[in-house]
């Protein structure tokens, strides 16, 4: 028996707000830019006020919830936004969801298990059946949300969704546990740059003189003077040649990729403009850095006390933002930023000591490809019955 998806699952709109209710700390919002092909992307977060909560309840997301983006770039594109599905998980769980897309939930999870739902979201024949649904321009296309709610389909009995969904969930879970341990190994680099850079707790620091709050030995200094920033060269799609090799523009992920790259890894790279002008990041292979600034490993020997800086003083590098419809940050700009540049021994001692952290965030990435593969390989097989369970 066949049944069309507004039959069996509720669906919950976005949450349409405005920037001017948007707070520094609150209630995390889900945006379509946060959700990509290999999971979820959690900087850069926009937050509402707490007592905003009741309110907006029915936004909010609940685990295995399956986030379908309905507005974005047209499906023959590469990184395609519209039409994208996303399961969520504990990394966005209680999150709340804007505009843009829409949230599945099954009315009965012993006829229609939720996880199942999610993978069949994620299977060729729905992305194909509601993409070509889509109306509007190649860059900004528009799935409407009766389209989705047509659909119509068939599905195996409770048990055998349910072991589809375990094979699949158990890819996912690893993916997941490794997002977590990247999260937490930042986060240690991070925390020793503030002890070290910020609160001056570096190794030795009390038998060092303080002068105007700047450690003996140290001095103040730009970025530039530990590592030159470069302006990225600009290419089209038109110009990039089919590869591997990530093309970073003003996006949070590639916006294609090339067959050679412009840079050495590890590489941090600064988008350059766009709604994530001043946005930083740390590549651990190399880049073709288009619309952005980067500094890599052949340019400084201290990136990840570059990387970390750059974190801690975002304020500072959106700060930096020139244009207003659209923003640009600029390399020059980069690295006139100012900084009291500690001793070399303490640069040096610094990066040595949180390389183990980025190798192993390095090691996790390469899991996480691995398991994306496997995983994708797979789903098209199961939900076709070419392997039974």
């Amino acid at each position: 028996m066949k049944y069309k998806l507004d039959e069996i699952c509720n669906f919950i709109n976005g949450g349409a707000w405005s920037d001017k209710e948007y707070v520094a700390n609150g209630l995390p919002v889900l945006k379509v830019t946060n959700c990509k092909p290999k999971g979820f992307v959690i900087e850069g977060i926009d937050f509402l006020p707490i007592t905003s909560a009741t309110k907006y309840a029915k936004n909010r997301l609940q685990l295995r919830d399956v986030v379908i983006a309905t507005v974005g770039s047209h499906p023959n594109l590469v990184d395609s936004a519209a039409g994208r599905s996303s399961i969520v998980n504990s990394l966005v769980q209680g999150f709340y969801l804007n505009q843009n897309a829409v949230c599945l939930r099954t009315k009965d999870n012993d006829i229609l298990d939720q996880s199942y739902l999610g993978y069949h979201t994620k299977y060729r024949i729905f992305q194909h059946f509601i993409q070509m649904r889509g109306r509007g321009a190649a860059n900004q296309m528009r799935i409407a949300i009766s389209a989705i709610k047509a659909y119509e389909f068939d599905f195996p009995d409770i048990d055998v969704q349910r072991r589809i969904a375990n094979i699949l969930s158990a890819y996912d879970d690893l993916i997941e546990n490794n997002q977590k341990q990247i999260k937490l190994l930042e986060e240690a680099a991070r925390r020793l740059y503030k002890e070290w850079f910020v609160d001056l707790r570096f190794p030795g620091y009390e038998d060092i003189a303080i002068v105007e709050g700047v450690p003996e030995g140290w001095m103040e200094g730009t970025l530039g003077d530990i590592a030159i920033f470069k302006r990225g060269k600009t290419i089209t799609k038109a110009q990039v040649e089919k590869g591997n090799v990530p093309v970073v523009a003003g996006g949070l992920e590639p916006a294609y990729y090339h067959n050679k790259s412009n840079t050495v890894a590890p590489v941090v790279t600064v988008s350059g403009s766009g709604a994530n002008a001043g946005f930083s990041r740390l590549y651990h292979t190399d880049v073709f850095a288009s619309d952005c600034s980067f500094a890599d490993i052949e340019t400084t020997p201290y990136l990840y006390f570059v990387y970390c800086y750059l974190k801690e003083n975002k304020a500072s590098l959106n700060a930096l933002q020139k244009g207003a419809a659209q923003p640009h940050v600029y390399a020059k700009e980069i690295n006139t930023m100012k900084l009291n540049i500690p001793a070399e021994e303490y640069l040096s001692t610094y990066c040595k000591c949180v390389s183990p952290f980025f190798e192993k965030i390095k090691a996790l990435q390469k899991q996480i490809k691995l398991s994306l593969q496997t995983r994708d390989c797979l789903l098209p097989k199961l939900m076709s019955g070419e392997i039974e369970v």
